[in-house]
């Protein structure tokens, strides 16, 4: 995980570089003027997006007198915690941009996503002189199709922010592949994979920023997702048992480039 992290680490600072190079070249070339003046003129705008992601799960257990034992060797072991641990990611996707109102636009921006979530358990004997903890991922590959209204404000020479929010449809095309029949429980449980269900609807919120360069606009965005669906695909194992519903929740930073 820290590998990934230092990854990312450094994937950010050279993007971080490039903009700053992209925005001081902008301003040297185009002196005191206004860049694109008709931009939101138009009624259709088209770019790309690249961007970050954190993602999780928002896990309601089941109450504790309801959670499930397993035994583990000689020892019978209770449920004792279940929580849902943020991994990160990244997306590339498209944007289509149509003119409502002044200073209103309808965004589709259909994107891939890869994304990894994690879900941690905590064992422990009756006594609690014993624990134990496992921990489960959920790699994931999801088309995402969001349809949201952006807000923006006046723009001030070559800025302006906004709101947007909306909902949208997620396809994990990673679920199926992890379909199958679950142990019949016993030991062999304590292999199983948490799997979860294919298709989510989510709702979204969010804010960013635009800055108008010479030749394209530059968005920066932070927004984010919630899973409206109960993911879990239950099966017969401690693990899937000790939850009652599981949604999915993600935070993006997106960056686009709109022509």
């Amino acid at each position: 995980m820290k590998h990934v992290i230092n990854s990312l680490k450094r994937i950010a600072l050279i993007l971080i570089a490039f903009l700053n190079s992209i925005l001081a070249f902008a301003q040297e070339s185009d002196g005191y003027g206004v860049n694109l003046r008709n931009y939101y003129s138009r009624k259709l705008n088209f770019g790309f997006t690249i961007a970050g992601n954190q993602t999780d799960f928002r896990i309601n257990p089941v109450p504790n007198s309801m959670f499930p034992d397993t035994v583990i060797g000689e020892s019978r072991f209770r449920m004792k915690t279940v929580y849902s641990k943020p991994s990160v990611g990244f997306a590339i996707g498209l944007v289509a941009d149509a003119r409502l109102f002044e200073y209103v636009r309808l965004r589709l921006t259909p994107n891939i996503s890869f994304g990894t979530r994690k879900v941690e358990y905590t064992l422990a004997t009756s006594d609690r002189d014993s624990l134990k903890i496992f921990e489960k991922t959920v790699e994931s590959v999801f088309l995402i199709f969001p349809l949201e209204l952006k807000i923006q404000s006046k723009r001030q020479s070559n800025f302006s922010a906004y709101v947007i929010g909306g909902g949208g449809y997620i396809l994990d095309l990673s679920a199926r592949k992890k379909a199958g029949s679950g142990s019949a429980g016993g030991s062999n449980q304590l292999d199983d994979a948490v799997k979860v269900l294919r298709d989510d609807f989510f709702y979204s919120a969010g804010a960013g920023t635009d800055f108008y360069l010479q030749y394209f606009k530059l968005g920066f965005e932070l927004k984010l997702l919630i899973g409206t669906k109960n993911l879990l695909k239950k099966e017969n194992s401690v693990f899937t048992n000790s939850i009652d519903k599981m949604r999915s929740r993600m935070v993006v930073f997106s960056i686009t480039f709109e022509g």
